[in-house]
């Protein structure tokens, strides 16, 4: 029988191990949660007073071959490419080339303005390196135009298109490909050499594979041959470690530009008061100091870094799976201690979570044993352990490996549970199409049309299924 804890991130301030001590916990729980989450491979640096103290590989590159993880395995940095990128753009900003308040399109030159908004002339590469610039992708012309959701300046927005944008003004201003001039600003400087935006021949044998919630491989690599500033560079924990330590010591900056780089520039969210942006980092302010924090989220790979600017300790972490932050919250109490906000902020779904307890009881048991379990205990506790994003998540995971008859069941579980959910009926009628019922599927998605009727996606369903 399946078990299923209501589980709540605590904000509890961790005590902060020895060195001794959290290398010791993080080479015994690592190993059991990455097998508790899926999770085929992943690697770590350990920085502890500004200098790496441990680093180490677990499991596999890649889930059919068995290949091991070690020191020289590159993986996906994601996300963790912008903060390399924006420290690249404050060199700039250090040597005079750019003023980080200056309007954007002052920079641009002639023939090339990518919004007809006129609120775009007030974006400065402060508002894009904080994610407060409002961009977005066009919708009419997104491999040229930008959109604009709000205000510049006006509140925090995660915004990748923006950095991509930043990064074709920076090629202009220093007549340079994104990819060399990051490599000359910031790589070599810091001797990162594993690391590139561009796939290099090496990496056909030392780069991983990613995976999904299951394990299966992801059939490709990305072997990008232009650089993104957003995500395209691939790295190992051992040469991030060496710009984490660069950003904590100030290199490459005049120290005013560092400052401003780790001063809040915006507020992050009002459920987190002590989350902020900085220029390319998020920020964590709190009485006992300051860290600043980055993720990095490729859907198959996952990584995170986090670093108290006090102590001068950090973590970092890639893994090559879809369930690759099952378990932050752990990797950063053992390493650092203290409170994890940003972790908490983006509120991954956890290797102990009741939603994951169920899908892998699925799996193992199969639909109707665990949902029948789930259901019990349900009703022995007389409130929902899951709620109604969590389920439909479920369902679709299962859909997604072509399990239908195992997501149907899902599906049916969550109109149990939220009856006047028109999108929950929705997601049963795209199972039910899926396996090929087109009855049930107009019949669902007529039941979600009723109690929905702004579900534009219903009428589009039916019109389909009915032609």
């Amino acid at each position: 029988m399946i078990l299923l804890y209501n589980i709540s991130c605590s904000a509890q301030h961790k005590p902060l191990l020895s060195t001794k001590e959290a290398i010791h916990k993080l080479e015994t729980d690592i190993p059991r949660l990455m097998k508790l989450s899926n999770v085929p491979g992943l690697s770590i640096a350990f920085i502890r007073d500004g200098k790496v103290v441990w680093h180490k590989g677990f499991g596999v590159t890649n889930s059919a071959t068995k290949q091991a993880v070690n020191d020289g395995t590159v993986f996906e940095a994601n996300s963790l490419s912008k903060p390399v990128f924006s420290y690249a753009v404050l060199t700039l900003a250090s040597q005079g080339q750019l003023n980080l308040d200056t309007p954007v399109f002052k920079y641009m030159g002639s023939g090339y303005h990518p919004s007809d908004d006129p609120r775009f002339n007030l974006i400065t590469a402060r508002m894009i390196l904080s994610n407060s610039s409002g961009i977005v992708s066009s919708k009419t012309d997104p491999e040229n135009k930008v959109d604009l959701a709000f205000g510049p300046g006006e509140k925090f927005q995660y915004s990748p298109v923006g950095f991509q944008l930043l990064s074709k003004i920076v090629e202009k201003i220093t007549a340079l490909k994104i990819e060399d001039f990051i490599g000359q600003a910031v790589l070599q400087p810091l001797g990162m050499k594993s690391s590139s935006y561009v796939w290099q021949p090496a990496y056909d044998s030392l780069k991983v594979y990613s995976h999904n919630w299951i394990e299966q491989l992801k059939a490709e690599r990305d072997k990008p041959t232009r650089g993104k500033a957003c995500c395209s560079l691939q790295t190992t924990p051992e040469d991030y470690a060496r710009f984490v330590i660069g950003v904590m010591d100030g290199k490459l900056l005049q120290k005013a530009i560092w400052k401003e780089m780790l001063q809040p520039q915006i507020k992050v969210s009002d459920q987190f008061p002590t989350l902020f942006w900085g220029m390319g980092w998020g920020l964590e302010k709190s009485a006992k100091g300051e860290a600043f924090w980055h993720w990095g989220d490729g859907g198959d790979s996952k990584d995170y870094i986090k670093a108290d600017l006090v102590t001068k300790n950090a973590v970092i972490f890639f893994a090559n799976s879809e369930n690759g932050q099952f378990f932050t919250g752990e990797i950063l109490d053992d390493a650092i201690g203290g409170e994890h906000p940003g972790s908490s902020w983006l509120d991954y779904q956890r290797y102990d979570s009741p939603s994951w307890i169920l899908l892998k009881a699925i799996l193992s048991e199969g639909s109707e044993k665990a949902l029948a379990a789930y259901s019990g205990q349900k009703q022995k506790r007389n409130k929902l352990l899951i709620t109604e994003i969590q389920m439909n998540q479920l369902g679709y995971r299962l859909l997604n490996v072509q399990k239908i008859a195992d997501a149907i069941r899902v599906f049916w579980q969550n109109t149990a549970d939220f009856p006047k959910s028109g999108n929950a009926w929705d997601s049963l009628a795209e199972a039910y199409m899926d396996h090929g019922d087109k009855a049930l599927a107009i019949e669902n998605y007529q039941r979600s049309l009723q109690l929905d009727p702004t579900n534009s996606n219903a009428v589009q369903m039916l019109q389909k299924l009915r032609n």
